[in-house]
């Protein structure tokens, strides 16, 4: 068994992603442990017949899920790597991964992957969606999930973290071929995003991650953040689509990309805003 790092997955009705990323990692040799959050098709069969340790928790959203992962799976490497069911390991990253040892990173606690994004079959290549980086190997004990977010999911670790620019991920959720689907999943992300945005405006939620233009991907990350809540609701739509279509060239990623950044970047931001309205608006009435 990998003596350098485990995997843990989370899933919830995976079978049509979880067999391409097992047999993505299957050779790396390393223990596998998902946190399966109540699937009802054959993931959890899957799992069984690879003798992959499986814990339960029922999901309230993707950082406190994480955060119960690190928490509550026995892994004994000194190193995790975090990963979603529709993800993939690129024979590019196998490789880095085939040739990982502690004794060569005794100085980093986290390494960024880059993540290539499909929509429905379509490499989102522009629009800022490319190189993508994203914290998924941190050193066990030292990297924890960040849930002062109500839905994107980061990892943080103090000290030193690499990026991996050619270890490539891919993700892709064949579920949302089915653009019902995408629509379901973003409205109830709407939701928990317009929440987080209140509780901001109440300070009842802080960064985590320090803002910096010039830092980590997730520092950077955060300093936009910061400035998109300043921005007047409404407004930071439009403006965020138009930087992605024309600044970040989105254009080029043809007419299924353009869909991808109109329903991503402007559909969805807009709900959030309407739903940051109507808390507003409960809130007020209620303190009446």
């Amino acid at each position: 068994m990998n003596p350098h790092y485990s995997f843990i997955i989370l899933t919830y009705n995976e079978e049509m992603h979880f067999p391409r990323l097992l047999a993505s990692i299957a050779n790396l040799n390393a223990e596998i442990f998902i946190v399966d959050s109540g699937s009802t098709d054959s993931t959890l069969q899957i799992a069984q017949n690879y003798n992959i340790t499986t814990v339960y928790n029922r999901f309230e959203n993707h950082p406190l899920q994480w955060d119960f992962a690190l928490k509550n799976t026995p892994v004994k490497t000194p190193w995790v790597i975090c990963l979603d069911a529709d993800q993939i390991v690129t024979p590019e990253l196998f490789d880095k991964l085939k040739a990982f040892t502690n004794e060569d990173y005794k100085d980093v606690n986290g390494i960024y992957f880059n993540r290539k994004n499909f929509f429905k079959g379509h490499w989102i290549k522009y629009g800022g969606y490319y190189p993508f980086y994203l914290l998924k190997m941190i050193r066990f004990g030292v990297g924890f999930s960040d849930i002062n977010e109500n839905m994107d999911h980061r990892f943080v670790v103090t000290g030193n973290t690499i990026i991996w620019k050619n270890g490539h991920i891919l993700e892709e959720n064949l579920k949302e071929n089915n653009i019902s689907f995408w629509i379901d999943k973003h409205n109830r992300y709407s939701s928990l995003l317009a929440t987080e945005e209140v509780e901001r405006m109440e300070n009842l939620r802080q960064q985590t991650i320090k803002p910096k233009f010039w830092g980590s991907p997730d520092e950077r990350t955060a300093w936009l953040k910061y400035r998109w809540w300043k921005l007047p609701r409404y407004v930071r739509p439009w403006l965020y689509f138009i930087y992605r279509i024309i600044f970040k060239l989105g254009i080029l990623d043809g007419r299924t990309g353009l869909i991808f950044h109109f329903m991503q970047g402007f559909w969805f931001r807009l709900v959030v805003d309407v739903k940051i309205d109507e808390l507003l608006k409960q809130k007020k009435h209620e303190g009446r």
